[in-house]
């Protein structure tokens, strides 16, 4: 998830473990545990594009860095609030809840995660929630700005960072069910419309849960389309995008190629734009493709041209964007 979402969730959940006796640098603990993770942001300061593509959400978003990292944290805090009544191994069990609970979130976007770290390279995508959707951030995110606000002696402490949590949750697990609902109808689609497809993902669109983007791999390329929830036809549109690996065998994509094709998981196109040959990892989606079935990928990299590929994945999301293509968008949620 987003940076933002992870502060206010580690927040809540240090209000909870130690905020009577604490106060509110419990809140400040389990925020900046909860970020922890995502120190690997520093690695695009020295490495590639394509490296630290796959350095972030990688080694610290592993179950080996949540060992090594849990008693670092437990060591430092229990050593700074001396003296106090909190045992050694209740600090233990906070800041390695707070800090798998990171990287046990992050698994459920498309983007990844390298749970088993450095011993495989497996990444974890669940493609249930967008990276950064409202729905699931508001709740901690208004339950720790109030708790930051009001006092430690207020009496209604307890039931913001419940409802801040329990919502976010709950939300949470109504995604997974629509998520397990817009598998079983693509499927059942898939078959009807007879597409032949070795492997398939479906991932929810930006800002929420009802409109999902498809894609189904065969030898040869991809057949990508939307679904909605809300549809009333069962039918997908589907475009199709050949993969074009012939296109490859014109230049050797130095490194990067190969750490890219690893990183989309066998998710990409190549096609040939101007001078360059562009990789598309089709899992982040389409720039507008609800609404332009030909619209380019989010994710394109310049093979030829490494240097103009800052901020890769989320390249080109808002283009485009006015008040009627929003609401373009709405209606395509609600079916229509």
């Amino acid at each position: 998830m987003d940076s933002l979402t992870h502060i206010a969730i580690g927040a809540c959940m240090g209000e909870a473990f130690a905020g009577k006796s604490l106060g509110k640098k419990a809140m400040l603990w389990g925020a900046i545990a909860q970020s922890i993770p995502d120190i690997d942001f520093i690695s695009s300061f020295w490495m590639d594009t394509a490296s630290s593509l796959l350095a972030h959400r990688g080694f610290t978003h592993s179950f080996l860095f949540c060992a090594i990292i849990t008693p670092f944290f437990a060591l430092i805090a229990e050593y700074f609030h001396r003296p106090h009544t909190i045992r050694f191994r209740q600090w233990l069990l906070f800041f390695g809840v707070v800090i798998f609970t990171h990287i046990f979130i992050d698994a459920f976007n498309n983007y990844g995660v390298g749970w088993w770290e450095p011993f495989s390279h497996q990444r974890i995508s669940f493609n249930t929630i967008y990276v950064a959707d409202p729905f699931f951030s508001i709740w901690p995110i208004v339950a720790s700005v109030l708790l930051v606000f009001f006092k430690t002696k207020f009496s209604y402490r307890k039931k913001y960072w419940q409802l801040g949590l329990g919502l976010s949750a709950f939300y949470l697990m109504y995604c997974l069910f629509n998520k397990t609902k817009i598998d079983g109808e693509v499927k059942s689609i898939l078959k009807q419309q007879q597409v032949v497809y070795t492997r398939y993902f479906t991932s929810p669109t930006p800002l929420q849960n009802w409109l999902w983007y498809v894609v189904a791999a065969s030898d040869s390329g991809y057949h990508v389309g939307f679904r909605s929830l809300l549809d009333s036809e069962k039918k997908i549109h589907f475009q199709f995008f050949p993969r074009n690996d012939y296109l490859l065998k014109t230049t050797d994509g130095g490194e990067d190629l190969p750490k890219l094709i690893r990183f989309s998981q066998q998710f990409y196109t190549v096609e040939q734009s101007g001078d360059s040959l562009v990789f598309n990892d089709l899992r982040f989606g389409q720039v507008m493709g609800w609404q332009n079935p030909l619209g380019k990928f989010v994710f394109h990299y310049y093979l030829l041209h490494p240097a103009n590929n800052r901020l890769v994945v989320q390249r080109g999301r808002l283009e485009g964007w006015n008040i009627n293509n929003a609401q373009f968008f709405v209606k395509r949620i609600l079916g229509h």
